[in-house]
């Protein structure tokens, strides 16, 4: 009698990248924007704008190259994080647009420059937005496995202080020194610095983390670590405090500190790192404000926005809070509103503004919302990641990434100081477009790693050699 015997073999089951559901979700960052330059164009003239298709297109062309170039490099990579950052650029695109239409933001600027010195800035934030796609697919293309970076981790220090440091031998503009001339054109340097420094702080704690978090005393409730673990951080609010004394740049030196702090909690765990990082902070910030005339002018522009002296030196807080107000619940709608009235910053540091006035309350919780979406999905990354420097680089970034945010819209909201950094991807300025397309490159590139299936185990030559023996 023969014995049948039945075998069914499973095999591995492939991942799926999601890379149809980010070709989906491009199709809607792309078709909005559109929908919102229509939109500006009836409200302002009565018909559609003449570059609609031009703008849909060229738009359309970007995200599809992004997105050809994600599926051929980075095949499992997150599929939110490229449709998010393209929805902000383009909604940004289209709020610089219809900033431009304003006659009397064009008749203010001619007034003070002098006649047919008004140009426009969309064009140029659409070539910004090219080349930023650019840097993407070049670090998408040169950048294999974001691991490589932590050999360059002390080179990444030196560049970032060179970075930082720089401004200082160039004028300031609008009383702080955060610019670099080089001839027609102006780069934000710490725009960039903060990406360097990100990757400095991984792979200097993936190293040290287990002084900081073993290596520490314990003091009413909390651990103090010993004073030569305690150096970095000193060093770090030191830096941090003289970019706020020589360049009077709020932002960066808030953006420097907070992320450091954040980093070590992460890498150490240590709620102490918290309290310091606070407690040092406002000891600095304290500090610096009772000597630093551009510093105390910020707070006192920050306290009394209404005063008739703020008014007359500065009105474009109290403009900034009146457009938040005059917005309501649902806004006025696109090309509506009158934000144009804060003057030449309504489509860099206040463009927040803007669209708080012509979305409403409702539409800025959306808004912030998408924000929020990519910090989560770098936060997720984060516990993904299987190597500990990629897990401290994508928490870094994705830090960065939300205190610049916060900064931004607690200045423009009246929550903090305005620091004069911008809101990455929908603000005017070509160093934040840049320098936030390559922060969501990497993240990319770390998500790919991430969820990218682990490799089969090698066959044990033990196995061939089993033999089952029947008796």
């Amino acid at each position: 009698m023969s014995v049948v015997t039945n075998t069914t073999t499973i095999g591995a089951i492939e991942a799926p990248s999601r890379r149809n559901t980010e070709l989906m979700l491009l199709a809607f960052a792309v078709v909005i924007p559109v929908f919102a330059y229509v939109n500006v164009g009836l409200a302002i003239d009565g018909e559609l704008p003449t570059g609609v298709l031009g703008y849909g297109l060229g738009l359309g062309l970007l995200a599809g190259v992004a997105h050809i170039v994600v599926r051929r490099f980075a095949k499992y990579a997150d599929p939110l994080l490229l449709p998010l950052a393209t929805l902000l650029n383009g909604l940004g695109l289209v709020m610089i647009w219809r900033l431009d239409q304003s006659q009397r933001l064009i008749e203010r600027i001619e007034s003070r420059f002098g006649p047919g010195s008004f140009s426009p800035d969309a064009p140029k934030q659409l070539m910004y937005s090219a080349i930023g796609i650019a840097l993407f697919v070049g670090v998408l293309m040169v950048l294999k496995d974001h691991r490589i970076l932590q050999r360059y981790t002390y080179i990444s220090m030196a560049v970032a202080l060179v970075l930082l440091i720089l401004p200082v031998f160039f004028p300031a503009v609008n009383g702080a020194k955060i610019w670099i001339s080089l001839g027609p054109f102006t780069i934000q340097p710490g725009e960039f610095a903060k990406i360097i420094i990100a990757i400095f702080f991984s792979g200097y704690l993936m190293v040290k983390r287990d002084a900081l978090a073993l290596a520490s005393r314990r003091f009413m409730g909390l651990y103090l670590p010993r004073g030569r673990d305690l150096g970095p951080i000193v060093v770090v609010w030191a830096m941090s405090i003289l970019i706020l004394v020589f360049e009077t740049d709020l932002g960066t030196s808030l953006l420097f500190f907070g992320l450091f702090v954040i980093m070590l909690y992460v890498a150490t765990e240590r709620t102490s790192w918290i309290v310091f990082g606070l407690v040092m902070s406002a000891v600095g910030a304290v500090g610096v404000a009772t000597f630093e005339p551009h510093v105390q002018q910020r707070v006192e522009f920050w306290l009394n926005p209404f005063a008739d002296k703020t008014w007359e030196q500065s009105d474009q807080i109290g403009q900034a809070l009146m457009s938040f107000g005059s917005g309501g619940v649902l806004g006025t709608g696109l090309g509506q509103g009158n934000s144009d009235l804060i003057g030449f910053a309504a489509n860099s540091d206040f463009i927040l503004s803007s669209f708080g006035e012509e979305f409403g309350l409702a539409g800025m919780m959306a808004f912030l919302l998408i924000y929020g979406l990519i910090v989560e999905r770098g936060v997720r990354t984060a516990l993904a990641a299987r190597d500990p420097f990629g897990k401290l680089l994508a928490i870094g970034l994705s830090g960065a990434f939300a205190i610049q945010v916060f900064v931004v819209a607690g200045g423009v909201m009246g929550l903090i100081p305005l620091t004069g950094m911008t809101m990455p991807f929908v603000a005017y300025g070509g160093s934040s477009v840049l320098a936030n397309w390559a922060l969501i490159a990497i993240l990319i590139r770390i998500s790919d790693t991430a969820r990218r299936p682990a490799p089969a185990p090698a066959p044990s030559p033990d196995a061939e050699m089993t033999q089952v023996v029947r008796p």
